[in-house]
């Protein structure tokens, strides 16, 4: 790589970070536990990802933006990405982690989904959504920690489909108020809601509270799925992994405890639960963090989530550079913490100042 190229990539990286900053504060302290190696190429597919979900979101013409991100995304999969530092890194991770194409796209199929304003019949329904717009993102992550195996990709596509349950549980208000409905709509009935009519005019209800209900528990049991994935990810890797994992879980902890009314508001886990959250993965054993002996052959995977492990097991593999030294991972995480708490200070300043 030339001088002026690897200052460009470099440049890149540093926009792809402040871009995480202000858009992202858990997923950017996460990124910190990780390796550099793999922090980095985790930022880059971030903030495409992200850019990429705000164009159809906040953009006045959906269909058009998504035309555009399809464009986007091939020249980015061929070496000729558009000039955003966003595009050009993103571009790099691809072709350096041996990322099949589809997998972009199929996020790319999700956000155009939502850009039609798509809504889900059957949890399986949701399903094939979760593993666009989440399950992607979880399968690009294990191939830039340079794991391919079919069952750990799996399990990243379960983790990433419980933290969109977890987002839909706790954005249903807000989502309603938006025009949309992400709970199936075949729940709706069975509580004996007519899904027109109470997005008319969303209220929180028992009947809501056993769907909220239902889509927690339906993603704690994919993160119990996921945690064996994580376990055999890279050592350096797990604390960072496991720490978005239980931070994420914590969310619907906190929609329970608000009484499954995530429709009067949209629970927000405090800095200090977080703190608590992080303070029980310092306490985890070393064997606790050790691989998992084994995968079983037959453990349940989602049918809808099957095509994108499938297009990882048939694209082909450009070697990953050598592994290097990391750092203990009590160390790691013990950063994570203290970069909470360091941040809850700033805000108690913040807010100290506006008084």
């Amino acid at each position: 790589m030339s001088l002026q190229s690897d200052m460009l990539a470099q440049s890149d990286m540093l926009a792809c970070r402040e871009m995480i900053k202000e858009g992202s504060h858990t997923f950017h302290a996460a990124s910190k536990v990780l390796p550099r190696r793999i922090s980095d190429p985790a930022i880059a597919l971030y903030a495409f990802c992200r850019v990429a979900d705000d164009a159809v979101d906040l953009g006045l013409d959906r269909a058009a933006a998504v035309e555009l991100l399809k464009d986007r995304l091939d020249r980015a999969c061929r070496g000729v990405p558009r000039a955003y530092p966003s595009d050009r890194a993103f571009a790099d991770v691809v072709a350096r982690f041996s990322i099949p194409p589809a997998i972009p796209e199929a996020l790319i199929e999700g956000l155009e989904w939502d850009a039609q304003g798509r809504r889900f019949e059957t949890l399986s329904d949701l399903y094939s959504y979760c593993a666009r717009v989440a399950g992607t993102v979880g399968v690009m992550m294990t191939l830039v920690m340079g794991q391919r195996k079919p069952d750990i990709v799996a399990r990243a596509c379960d983790l990433g489909c419980a933290m969109q349950l977890t987002n839909i549980a706790r954005d249903i208000g807000e989502d309603a108020r938006n025009g949309r409905i992400y709970m199936p709509l075949s729940w709706m009935r069975e509580a004996g809601l007519d899904p027109e009519t109470w997005l008319a005019n969303p209220k929180f209800t028992p009947e809501i509270a056993s769907i909220v209900k239902r889509l927690i528990d339906t993603a704690d049991a994919l993160y119990d799925r996921a945690t064996l994935g994580i376990a055999n990810l890279p050592r350096s890797c797990r604390p960072g992994i496991f720490a978005a994992r239980a931070l994420y879980a914590e969310i619907g902890r906190e929609v329970e405890r608000s009484g499954l009314d995530s429709v009067s508001s949209r629970a927000v886990v405090s800095t200090g639960r977080k703190l608590a959250v992080l303070a029980r993965l310092l306490a985890f054993q070393e064997t606790e963090w050790a691989p998992a002996k084994y995968l079983p052959a037959k453990f349940g995977d989602m049918e809808e989530t099957k095509f994108l492990v499938d297009a990882v097991i048939a694209h082909p593999v450009r070697e990953l550079p050598a592994r290097q030294k990391v750092k203990p991972i009590e160390q790691k995480v013990a950063w994570l913490v203290d970069l909470f708490t360091r941040l809850e200070r700033r805000d108690q300043m913040l807010q100290r100042s506006r008084v």
